[in-house]
């Protein structure tokens, strides 16, 4: 019975050890009915085992208790937890797509009738269910025919399903559009309506400020504090994260050169036919430009033809004066040019594979294109050198991609462009997905690139993120580019400046400065 004085959940002194090591080390967390809590720290923090703990995958070290109600509870049995409400929906989704959204919602506890699955009665428990999320799907509709977001919302009503009160929710809107994730955000202050506690685990920022009532950091595995809504703010989370403060964040010791001769990348009126509508622009030695933009603005598409991806229908590229348009990303390639995807896992990297074949792919297929053979060696030699300059965190240059946390495989995909010798490096979301540590690793890496004289080119949607690294901004909405912003000491560019293009509330064919774009914000 929900008592109003007593936390719904309270994990006391949780400590976990695996082989002599200290994964978690006397943390404590507490959980009120109707609150949202975020819980962050670095990749290896210990959040995911505090919460396998809690889901009862994995039994705590003795001396380490959970409560719900004040109740003490079991702990390492599953279906102990289960049964006093507790539920995870973890970043990868456990759906089959091949059966309908009633059929997931109960699969394993299956409504049957003499012994024979009763569909008709599973449709019609899964209905209140799903009103109570306030989606648009029926429950007959087959999972393979819904959104990323909608199969997430059916994870959400099978924890209904089950009772839940407690639903810990991990990396939520990471493969999410900003219609679906907005979706999702309805979705949770619901739940908070009905009583319910959501342990919400993000590396977005934005998305703790807006959701979160109180926020619990981790850090090496100890509990490092928690804060109330009005106390949470950018520096004090980082700080309580990584140790140091925020300002080590964003360094731009590079200098990009502002001269015409030292023009690197020259796009001219390049188009898809479709959705990149005639885009120019040029990029300087030593020049980080960020992309900037709405989603579906045309950020991505943008790329993938400068690299050859896509087959551009009109317009050029140049590298260094000298038209390469490429065809293909081999061709990209071989003129210096390479290109970041921002699905680092589908498109980009092969997850069973070591990290020195990851390294070394493309070094191999050159060697193969000429002819050549493989030096083993050698390849390991590539890898030790990326794992050191880019603190690459492994066991061994034998370990599986699949297996390292998200930052890592970023830098590993990283290591792989610049075993190419690239003079054009493009950056789709270069830190989605990764830890504020790693994400820190990555600014250095580009800014340490810019300073050896590449031109950078990055999209992403985190607006502190572009304000931080770029030398300057364009901004594109529906294809187009509709404005570019400059950072000067006098005006450095603002969330206020790129979001008044990116809406389109101040269209004009002419480019921006900084300065204009804030006076007129000021207005």
């Amino acid at each position: 019975m929900y008592e109003p004085n007593i936390p719904l959940l309270k994990m006391n002194h949780i400590s976990k050890t695996f082989d002599g090591i200290k994964a978690l080390q006397d943390v404590s967390l507490t959980a009120w009915s109707g609150e949202v809590h975020a819980l962050m720290g670095e990749n290896g923090a210990g959040k995911s085992t505090l919460m396998k703990i809690l889901s009862g995958a994995l039994t705590p070290d003795k001396g380490g208790e959970i409560l719900v109600d004040g109740q003490t509870i079991p702990t390492g049995n599953t279906r102990a937890s289960r049964s006093y409400g507790i539920a995870v929906i973890y970043q990868e989704l456990s759906l089959s797509p091949n059966l309908s959204v009633a059929q997931n919602i109960f699969l394993g506890v299956e409504k049957s009738r003499g012994g024979v699955i009763n569909r008709k009665a599973m449709l019609a428990s899964a209905k209140p269910v799903l009103d109570r999320l306030g989606v648009s799907f029926e429950p007959d509709a087959l999972v393979r025919n819904l959104s990323l977001g909608e199969c997430q919302l059916v994870e959400i009503a099978r924890a209904l399903s089950l009772d839940a009160r407690i639903i810990v929710m991990d990396e939520p809107t990471t493969s999410l559009s900003g219609r679906e994730t907005e979706k999702l955000f309805e979705v949770i202050a619901r739940l908070k309506t009905q009583g319910i506690a959501v342990i919400y685990i993000s590396h977005r920022m934005e998305e703790i400020y807006r959701l979160s009532d109180r926020c619990t950091v981790l850090r090496d595995g100890t509990y490092v504090g928690t804060l109330d809504k009005n106390e949470i703010n950018a520096e004090r989370l980082v700080t309580m994260m990584v140790g140091r403060d925020i300002s080590s964040f964003y360094k731009k010791e590079h200098k990009a050169s502002d001269s015409s001769r030292d023009i690197v990348l020259s796009v001219d009126d390049l188009s898809d036919g479709k959705l990149v509508k005639g885009c120019s622009f040029q990029v300087h030695r030593g020049e980080v430009l960020g992309i900037s933009g709405l989603v579906g603005s045309g950020r991505t598409e943008l790329l993938r033809l400068i690299y050859g991806a896509d087959t551009a229908v009109r317009g050029n590229v140049h590298v260094e004066g000298e038209n390469v348009s490429p065809k293909s990303p081999r061709e990209a390639l071989h003129k210096g040019i390479v290109y970041l995807t921002e699905d680092r896992k589908g498109l980009g990297l092969f997850l069973d594979m070591t990290i020195s074949d990851n390294v070394n792919v493309m070094v191999s297929i050159r060697d193969a294109i000429l002819g050549g053979i493989r030096h083993f060696s050698m390849a390991s030699q590539r890898t030790d050198r990326a794992i050191k300059n880019l603190a690459i965190r492994t066991l061994s240059i034998k370990q599986k991609v699949g297996s390292l946390s998200g930052g890592n495989q970023q830098k590993v995909l990283l290591a792989r462009l610049l075993e190419a010798n690239p003079k054009v490096i493009l950056l789709d979301e270069p830190t989605r997905g990764v830890d504020i540590g790693a994400k820190s690793e990555i600014y250095k890496l580009i800014d340490e690139l810019a300073s050896h004289g590449l031109a950078i080119v990055v999209v992403s949607s985190e607006l502190p993120e572009i304000i931080g690294i770029a030398d300057r901004c364009l901004v594109m909405s529906e294809g187009e580019i509709v404005g570019e912003v400059t950072a000067t000491s006098e005006h450095p560019i603002t969330q206020e400046a790129l979001m008044t293009l990116s809406t389109g509330l101040n269209r004009s064919n002419t480019v921006h400065k900084a300065s204009e774009v804030i006076q007129e914000n000021l207005i």
